[in-house]
């Protein structure tokens, strides 16, 4: 081999594709003999290994791409990930690719056939090719079968502070025709608005839902102590009350973060303030017992029908 197609190799992680060896003067024989020799594998028809044994992830990445053919790119949460989005990681990569390209299945791998411009979606830096964060979580929004997941990977792209609110938006309109365009857009206008976590999303959604006021969020408020407190979601009543609407999150069932919320809410009460505590569970899957609740102490909104 050459120092250009040592370095080529190294830069994709010891994963090279059989047309570049070709491009390189290596033909099918000396594969072969490599593979033969137990110095390289074939992981796929068209992409050998110059290391044995199991992969890593970056080889797996570079094992799709390479596989897929020059006009493919990581895509989706693999896209996500590499842009360094955290907490949506799968196991199977995801690869773009031309809607016309024909090409043998891989385990592991998800192909996603579009034709939609490739060179609009993928991202200008050097490496591995790649899709741009935001198309990557637009589209794997809009293929999700609920919307839960599809609106939690957009917030959470922003509240990471990958991108913005302002340059998703103008993705929603590249991509039209987009699945679900009109809700990312709602979505993401509560983001504007200082809807900080997928537990304000519900709530305004439930909002919504019942003709109840969208609340304040993130606002700071000092306890009987003078200590700054930061409310999740707070109304203002006519009467001068102010209802809080505290979402415990999943972390919440560890006792002694329990314990401190509970004694946070009962510090930031007053005679004008009441507080009213709920699950993310039911925000999410029960909103018409919290709606509910919280008209019975004088929001205006709708009452749930059918609730108990």
């Amino acid at each position: 081999m050459n120092d250009v197609l040592d370095a080529l190799i190294a830069s994709q992680h010891g994963m090279v594709a059989r047309r570049q060896l070709t491009r390189h003067g290596v033909d099918w024989d000396r594969v072969r003999d490599h593979s033969y020799a137990r110095r390289w594998v074939e992981r796929t028809p068209r992409v050998i290994s110059t290391v044995t044994g199991d992969l890593t992830r970056a080889q797996r990445e570079w094992l799709a791409v390479l596989h897929a053919g020059e006009r493919s790119m990581l895509g989706g949460l693999s896209a996500a990930a590499r842009h360094g989005l955290s907490g949506w990681e799968r196991d199977v990569v995801t690869v773009y690719v031309d809607d016309e390209l024909s090409f043998e299945p891989v385990d592991g791998v998800r192909f996603f056939r579009s034709r939609r411009p490739f060179d609009l979606l993928q991202h200008p830096r050097s490496g591995i090719p790649m899709s741009r964060l935001e198309p990557a979580v637009l589209l794997f929004a809009a293929y999700q079968t609920s919307p839960r997941p599809a609106h939690g990977v957009i917030a959470a792209s922003i509240q990471q502070r990958l991108t913005t609110v302002e340059r998703m938006v103008e993705w929603v309109d590249v991509l039209r025709p987009l699945r679900w365009a009109k809700p990312f857009k709602r979505t993401l206008g509560d983001i504007a608005g200082g809807a900080h976590s997928g537990a304000e999303l519900d709530v305004r959604r439930m909002c919504r839902r019942f003709g109840m006021p969208l609340p304040d969020g993130q606002r700071p408020r000092l306890d009987r102590a003078g200590k700054r407190r930061w409310t999740d979601c707070e109304w203002r009543l006519p009467s001068g009350t102010t209802v809080f609407l505290e979402v415990d999150g999943a972390f919440h069932l560890d006792v002694t973060e329990s314990m401190i919320d509970h004694r946070r809410a009962r510090r930031i009460m007053t005679a004008n303030r009441i507080v009213v505590r709920c699950s993310a569970y039911e925000v999410r899957h029960e909103p018409e017992q919290v709606a509910l609740d919280l008209i019975a102490l004088g929001l205006p909104g709708r009452v749930p029908q059918n609730a108990a």
